[in-house]
């Protein structure tokens, strides 16, 4: 049997509104938690520690959401999923972003020789670099309007790169860890993100299920 037919769930342009706002809101708790920390001087002995890991966590559980859509809109048949794609996707970037912000800026204070000295030093920091940019390049053309420009295949083509992303976020946390010798966490979300690539990898080349067709008889 068919999940699908147990949870089928077509909600209407007014139900989806909310979902989505609920949604959002949901994403948007770690960083106003972070805020609401920084404010009560709550982050810690060391509060740059604080911030760059919380904000790297989160960007790799919202790159797992993320991944998790496209398996899920098939196994669910909830098409309307994969409108929520792409919030989930820019709140990567977010994450991402506010990461960097942290190394950039109270551990460089916006030096940028010194920052390029520590990426080319440090591989996991390098390995780090390199998939913000990538990650920048998805969020700048993830618009209706660069969709447009770029056009459709070449769009999909650069987005693609999201299966490099994914395993170089991984590399980047599992080498980040090794310094102190714990691989809990890396080991658990690698084996998330390898499943959620795997599903889609094997999706992408399953043949398609040639459709019924029905012969209309007509009456003699």
């Amino acid at each position: 049997m068919n999940l699908a037919d147990n949870v089928s769930f077509h909600p209407t342009p007014k139900q989806f509104s909310g979902i989505k706002v609920s949604l959002f809101l949901l994403c948007v708790l770690p960083f106003l938690r972070l805020a609401l920390f920084a404010l009560t001087d709550r982050l810690g002995a060391n509060p740059i520690e604080f911030i760059t890991r919380n904000s790297g966590d989160w960007t790799l559980y919202f790159l797992c959401i993320t991944l998790a859509v496209t398996p899920l809109r098939k196994w669910l048949q909830w098409p309307w999923l994969i409108k929520l794609r792409r919030m989930f996707g820019l709140f990567v970037f977010f994450y991402a972003s506010l990461h960097f912000t942290t190394f950039i800026w109270f551990d460089h204070f916006f030096d940028l020789t010194e920052m390029f000295k520590d990426v080319i030093k440090r591989p996991f920091i390098t390995v780090g670099f390199i998939n913000f940019v990538l990650l920048t390049a998805l969020a700048a053309t993830s618009t209706n309007r660069m969709v447009r420009l770029i056009g459709g295949k070449r769009w999909q083509w650069l987005h693609r790169l999201i299966y490099l992303i994914a395993p170089l976020a991984i590399v980047h946390f599992w080498w980040m860890k090794a310094g102190k010798h714990d691989f809990a966490q890396p080991i658990l979300l690698g084996l998330i993100v390898a499943a959620l690539l795997l599903v889609r990898v094997v999706s992408r080349f399953k043949p398609k299920r040639p459709q019924k067709r029905f012969i209309k008889i007509s009456p003699i």
